[in-house]
């Protein structure tokens, strides 16, 4: 075990930089629609809102195997700093805007430098011991959870000033960050568990992915979190846009309704995984989130066809709690079923999949939303039910694993 596990200055790090990941996902959301609106028809700003997350997905996807191996070779640290000092170049320039090829050009960096989320998950395997790592990927999940509640607070209310500066706002916060880290992070992994090699194939993102695909456990989990991870993307990618449609809700509005999510996240890794974790395994918790995200998307598809807000509300609630247990009993299961120098590889392949997913899922959603605003909820409960039922199937390779 690595001696910086109790090393404060490591973990400060690393929670303001998943901190940092959830306000850049939802500082966005708010105001997405209406920095969009200016440059394109009414008709036509639903499929560009989707395809903004689409080119920052795609951008993941590429970059998020190549930031995993580079950690692998160079460490955590390098890699991590220089991706929030991309991070604040990619807010400035959405910031800045004047075009859609700005815009997607901003979000294409952000994507690039959100790559750094694989050696961040690899930095906490590093620094925690393995029968904690679901407990503090948990945390993980907590800190996202208060960047995603102050990251729509602070786009909304600040929006009032301009909808450009709450990414200015962002962009301060990354450039801090980095500064903290290049004074005080200390390194996670030694030289001696480095991976020796680092040659253009291993930095290849397809080939990266190839390889991780043929690990029996780990592709048999990539898949099923795949399944749930589309529809999830299409979901996030349009809830602005479905909420301003169906409910006319304002920016502030829907701030809260992230900010609300965010606390549910919060108070899901604070109160109920740790009882969970009591009782359950980390796949019986996995199947208990997607449970809980079906019924979720059930409630949202009710409140399209009743055009009532409570119910809408509910279900944002049931999925959150769903989506709150699935993702660090996943990632813990993940990094337990990884070997110890393979960590950001493993996890750069995680990042990759649920990167394309959200590529794939944004586009297909806002293609379907012209045709019906009730397709995300459909698409939602199809694909996790099967995500569901391939997990049943998947069990017995699963239990012949020792984690």
């Amino acid at each position: 075990m690595n001696h910086s596990y109790s090393n404060k200055h490591a973990l400060i790090f690393g929670f303001i930089s998943v901190f940092l990941t959830g306000l850049g996902l939802t500082i966005v959301n708010p105001v997405l629609p209406f920095l969009v609106a200016p440059y394109v028809k009414v008709s036509q700003q639903a499929s560009v809102v989707t395809c903004l997350a689409a080119a920052y997905a795609t951008a993941l996807f590429l970059a998020a195997p190549i930031l995993g191996a580079l950690s692998d070779h160079f460490g955590r640290r390098p890699i991590l700093i220089i991706s929030l000092i991309g991070a604040a170049i990619g807010y400035s320039i959405f910031g800045v805007g004047g075009s859609l090829r700005l815009l997607f050009l901003g979000r294409i960096i952000d994507g690039i430098t959100g790559g750094e989320i694989a050696a961040i998950f690899a930095y906490f395997a590093d620094i925690t011991p393995v029968e904690k790592r679901t407990h503090y990927f948990g945390w993980i999940s907590a800190i996202v959870g208060i960047g995603t509640a102050l990251g729509p607070v602070i786009g909304g209310l600040l929006a009032n000033f301009g909808n450009n500066t709450p990414f200015f706002v962002g962009a301060a916060i990354s450039i801090l960050n980095a500064a903290y880290g290049f004074f005080f992070m200390p390194e996670s992994l030694p030289q001696e568990r480095r991976s020796q090699n680092i040659s253009f194939q291993r930095l290849n993102p397809l080939k990266q992915l190839v390889t991780i695909l043929k690990l029996p456990i780990i592709n048999r989990l990539l898949f099923t979190a795949f399944l749930l991870w589309l529809p999830n993307g299409g979901l996030q990618s349009i809830f602005s846009q479905f909420s301003i449609d169906t409910f006319a809700w304002k920016p502030t509005i829907i701030g809260l309704m992230f900010s609300l999510i965010g606390i549910l996240d919060i108070v899901s890794q604070t109160f109920l995984m740790p009882l969970l974790l009591k009782h359950f395994s980390d796949q019986k918790i996995i199947s208990l989130g997607m449970i809980a995200e079906i019924f979720g998307y059930l409630f949202i598809g009710s409140a399209y066809l009743t055009q009532r807000t409570i119910i809408f509300v509910l279900g944002m609630i049931i999925f959150s709690l769903g989506d709150a247990i699935f993702n660090p009993a996943f990632n813990g299961l993940l990094s337990k079923s990884a070997d110890e120098n393979r960590q950001g590889q493993v996890q750069g392949g995680a990042q990759s999949i649920q990167a394309l997913a959200r590529i794939i899922g944004p586009i297909v959603v806002g293609q379907l939303y012209h045709f019906s605003h009730f397709s995300p909820a459909v698409l939602g409960v199809v694909f996790i039910f099967c995500s569901f039922l391939f997990l049943q199937q998947s069990k017995p390779a699963l239990h012949n694993k020792k984690l």
